[in-house]
């Protein structure tokens, strides 16, 4: 992958890893973002990871822009030849699939979508060679996700599947963006899954909704004290399907400020999952076990 880069203004370099999205995109902007963080270059004032992508923002009083280029080319380099290990965290994202709150919506906006005739899971089933929604949400909760950046709103983790190409799962957004998605829907669009941090406009295909919080900006929840985003890029994430008694238990311990996230750390090699994609995750999820 040839990397191209533009200047965004005297203060900005933006690199374009690739045209497309994949995990070997993904892993070499993560990896050159992680090292410009740790190279403490002068001037670098803000780094922003992107799914395949990233922007760096800098002080031109301090680093002249072509000097904040040949640096960055630097560590480019030296990511290329890095190992594509990481060491990470893996969380169980509990999902009430097909819930009521995000059907309610979905039906609002019908107008608005490819197939007003059916739901959002029918149609992503169905344009997937699924034959039932069962065998679509089965797919959807089947594998880790990566979470390859965070924005759009404070807090969104957009996520994408550890799965061979050909397994991928691929939905359109809207014909038009709906005004609403209820908190914490579980979303697609494109290739990517997500998880809305806050109520609001959206276009993304709804799914279902989960209980836990992953954005608190009074940090009164007990896990998001310390940092008020709860993911970051390189988390991995497990969807793992409830039910609705599950989903309202886990609501009535948020409530009560006693939801703990179950969280464990790993490591995930690419060359280990390149060889053997099943056994890899397989690997990943027992550690939620």
């Amino acid at each position: 992958m040839e990397s191209r880069y533009t200047f965004g203004g005297d203060e900005h370099v933006f690199c374009e890893v690739d045209t497309e999205m994949s995990l070997e995109a993904f892993f070499k902007s993560l990896s050159m973002t992680n090292a410009i963080r740790e190279s403490q270059i002068r001037g670098v004032t803000e780094i922003c990871p992107a799914n395949a992508s990233f922007q760096v923002r800098f002080d031109p009083d301090i680093i002249k822009p072509d000097d904040m280029l040949a640096e960055i080319r630097k560590l480019e380099v030296q990511a290329e030849n890095a190992d594509a290990t990481m060491d990470t965290r893996i969380v169980e994202v509990p999902v009430l699939y097909n819930d009521p709150w995000t059907h309610e919506t979905l039906m609002r906006f019908r107008e608005r979508h490819q197939d007003p005739t059916g739901t959002d899971l029918d149609y992503s089933a169905r344009i997937n060679g699924y034959g039932t929604v069962d065998d679509f949400i089965a797919a959807h909760s089947g594998s880790p996700w990566f979470v390859s950046m965070v924005g759009f709103v404070a807090g969104l983790p957009f996520l994408y599947q550890t799965v061979e190409r050909q397994k991928q799962i691929e939905v359109p957004k809207y014909l038009r963006p709906r005004t609403d998605t209820p908190k914490l829907t579980v979303g697609y669009g494109g290739c990517f899954s997500c998880i809305y941090s806050v109520r609001g406009a959206g276009g993304y295909q709804m799914f279902g909704v989960t209980p836990m919080p992953i954005f608190d900006p009074q940090q009164q929840i007990n896990y998001l004290r310390d940092f008020m985003i709860f993911f970051k890029p390189g988390d991995l994430v497990k969807f793992t399907p409830i039910d609705r008694d599950t989903y309202d238990a886990a609501v009535e311990a948020v409530d009560a400020n006693t939801f703990e996230p179950k969280i464990r750390d790993v490591r995930f090699s690419l060359d280990e999952f390149n060889a053997d994609a099943d056994a890899c995750n397989a690997k990943l999820e027992g550690a939620l076990k």
